[in-house]
């Protein structure tokens, strides 16, 4: 079967891409990945709060002694800076040379000049594209919504400008209504959307009466929500759509690809099964094209969308309504006792 799918102007071998985690951060893992099937590889996301953080502390320890004796201003020349990020970039460029796949680097940022700033680095350290997570924690009860909008339209404005390799957004579902959102970034010529990001869920244990902060792998049920997103705006944007959270399996990938997706990112089932997960959801992907005797992704992409499907609710509220309406259907799922 051929399993070739196109995004963000890259050509992949295939639609399975490894999204950012801490898998890849070992060359050996890297290349097995590859070995495995994986078409592309997204590199763990460089934080901001990486860079300052690892400022901070250095210039803490640098200065802890200053100005103890009467003629001792610093024991350190002054103006040395934490090599983290150039560390961390260094590490990126070994992994592109190890790799004879796509790598794409992540980016999470605050400040617009370090988004810029990182963008460009990215790209000079060889990326073949970028992908940009845009997540606003709210934490501020005056800032209005349009507000926090705005600043990722310029963004991504700001870093298309700076840069010429493909730019993706990955974006979670939490905006008022996210069609228009993706619509106006399709606007601002971003080349991809990565629905959606897993977000940072702390949890509280009742017997130490403290906070913790679990690992958030996805569950298949996960899939769901970008599974209708993607359904919804296949064919009305230009950019690309990769599917992110839930997909753990061959069926789970088809149908992300049937709603319309021309890629997916998967991280929880290589944790929970190994690289050779990989192996076996292009396996399953293969059977069932040649059970459908479909030749390639684009045979059935978007086939399910609701561009191309008869029912015109199946993506609207009039289909939820429909599922409570019917809601003892349940009951013979599941006998009460």
């Amino acid at each position: 079967m051929n399993l070739k799918t196109k995004y963000l102007g890259l050509e992949l071998k295939n639609p399975i891409i490894i999204g950012a985690s801490n898998l890849v951060t070992d060359i050996d893992m890297l290349k097995k990945l590859e070995e495995a099937g994986a078409a592309a590889i997204v590199y763990k996301s460089l934080f901001e709060e990486q860079i300052h953080l690892e400022n901070f502390m250095l210039e803490e320890e640098m200065t802890g002694y200053d100005e103890r004796h009467a003629e001792m201003t610093s024991l350190f020349p002054k103006g040395i800076y934490e090599a983290g990020p150039e560390e961390f970039l260094m590490h990126f460029k070994e992994a592109k040379k190890a790799l004879n796949i796509p790598l794409i680097a992540s980016l999470n940022a605050v400040q617009f000049d370090t988004w810029n700033e990182y963008a460009k680095k990215f790209e000079d350290a060889g990326a073949d594209a970028l992908e940009l997570n845009l997540y606003s924690n709210p934490k501020d009860f005056e800032l209005e919504g349009r507000a926090i909008l705005n600043e990722e339209f310029d963004i991504i404005e700001g870093v298309k400008k700076t840069v010429n390799i493909p730019v993706s957004v990955k974006l979670s579902p939490f905006y008022t209504n996210p069609l228009y959102t993706f619509n106006e970034m399709d606007k601002k010529s971003v080349d991809g959307f990565v629905l959606f990001n897993k977000l940072f869920q702390p949890d509280i244990n009742v017997h130490t009466q403290e906070m913790f902060f679990p690992y958030n792998l996805s569950s298949e049920f996960d899939s769901r929500l970008p599974l209708r997103y993607i359904g919804l705006i296949y064919g009305e944007l230009k950019a690309d759509i990769c599917a992110s959270r839930g997909i753990f399996t061959g069926d789970d990938a088809i149908k992300m690809i049937l709603a319309g997706a021309n890629a997916v990112q998967v991280v929880s089932t290589v944790y929970k099964h190994g690289p050779e997960q990989i192996t076996k959801i292009l396996e399953d992907m293969e059977i069932w094209m040649a059970n459908n005797e479909y030749k390639s992704p684009d045979d059935f992409r978007g086939n399910l969308s609701r561009k191309n499907i008869d029912d015109p609710f199946a993506y609207r509220r009039a289909q939820y309504v429909d599922i409570l309406m019917k809601s003892n259907e349940i009951f013979k799922k599941y006998p009460m006792k």
